[in-house]
């Protein structure tokens, strides 16, 4: 009976174990892009699809309230998923020069997860906004 038990707790376990280190994970690729900046969270929006039909072109929008002047704009916007083997989706780097601080692009999932968008500005100031989104019918191949 303590084997069963033990069994039993331990696939209990597994899933929060999975999680955490996916979290690591994500935190790792973020630090990676923007160093040592905190995130806040506000002043960014992402917008996708709550449920996706085709993980193979998954629309998503980020739009980032900024006067995108000389003196105050966004830098950067980075793309993330939790459950890619490597976090990291996508990176955009802008000027001052745009009218507006806003990408758009497809990207591609294999399953529903949560897609994090963060957005560095130029007053050293980072934001930071998360969205789940299921996927129907994978994009990626095994």
């Amino acid at each position: 009976m303590r084997r069963r038990a033990a069994l039993a707790l331990s696939l209990t376990l597994l899933p929060l174990g999975t999680a955490r280190a996916q979290d690591a994970t994500l935190e790792e690729a973020i630090r990676a892009q923007i160093g040592d900046r905190t995130t806040q969270e506000g002043g960014i929006a992402l917008r996708a699809p709550v449920v996706a039909e085709n993980g193979g072109q998954v629309p998503v929008t980020v739009s980032v309230d900024s006067p995108q002047t000389a003196e105050s704009h966004v830098t950067a916007i980075h793309l993330f998923a939790t459950r890619n083997p490597t976090p990291g989706i996508a990176s955009f780097r802008l000027t001052p020069l745009l009218a507006r601080a806003e990408v758009q692009t497809r990207i591609r999932l294999a399953e529903g997860q949560v897609v994090v968008a963060v957005a560095q500005l130029s007053d050293g100031t980072a934001r930071r906004v998360s969205a789940e989104i299921r996927v129907t019918t994978g994009g990626c191949l095994s």
